[in-house]
């Protein structure tokens, strides 16, 4: 079982084109004139809010204020830093014209159903991306139920995951499978 990441479970098979040269790093920029336009910034908008307030004859602490204004860009800093990452490149041309999504769960699930179907018809494919992912779900899967794995207890995996599925999982030449067998491996894995 490997240690690898989501991102090597769900994104495997996919290798940088080779036409296309790593991107340089990029350059560190100094923070000080970001934060001198911040605090330029508050200092704008206390001054337009204190100038409002005082207009209308409601006075206000000007340090609630200012610490009210420097609450509310932090929350937005906040906001940003977390903001879910840009969706990755296609290598290929499928989906370029399909609307595009901020939802990575959704893109990890349609760049799967475009995995299966080209696993119908490409052997080598379904033997780089969807097998070793089968694998990988089928010793998880054990490994949380019986305290097994393939490789730790042939035996007793064999006998758990019947002939079928220990065969599509440790024959990986076999050529890609019809929709009704991955149907039948699926079962015996959500039987486990």
């Amino acid at each position: 079982m490997s240690d690898g990441s989501l991102d090597d479970l769900f994104g495997g098979g996919y290798d940088e084109p080779a036409g296309e040269a790593a991107p340089a790093p990029a350059k560190r920029r100094s923070h000080v004139p970001r934060l001198i336009g911040e605090a330029a910034a508050i200092v704008l908008a206390t001054l337009v809010i204190v100038a409002g307030l005082r207009a209308g004859g409601v006075s206000v602490p000007l340090l609630l204020l200012v610490a009210a204004l420097l609450g509310l860009r932090l929350v937005v800093h906040a906001a940003s830093v977390v903001a879910p990452p840009p969706a990755p490149k296609l290598r290929s041309k499928i989906g370029k014209n399909a609307p595009a999504t901020t939802d990575s769960l959704r893109f990890a699930v349609k760049r799967w159903e475009r995995n299966l179907e080209q696993a119908h018809s490409d052997p080598d494919l379904y033997a780089r991306n969807v097998l070793p992912v089968l694998a990988e779900l089928t010793d998880e899967r054990l490994r949380l139920r019986h305290g097994i794995t393939r490789a730790s207890d042939p035996r007793r995996a064999r006998e758990l995951l019947g002939e079928p599925l220990w065969t599509a999982l440790d024959a990986p030449g076999r050529h890609g499978l019809k929709s009704r067998d991955v149907g039948t491996l699926l079962d015996a894995l959500e039987r486990l």
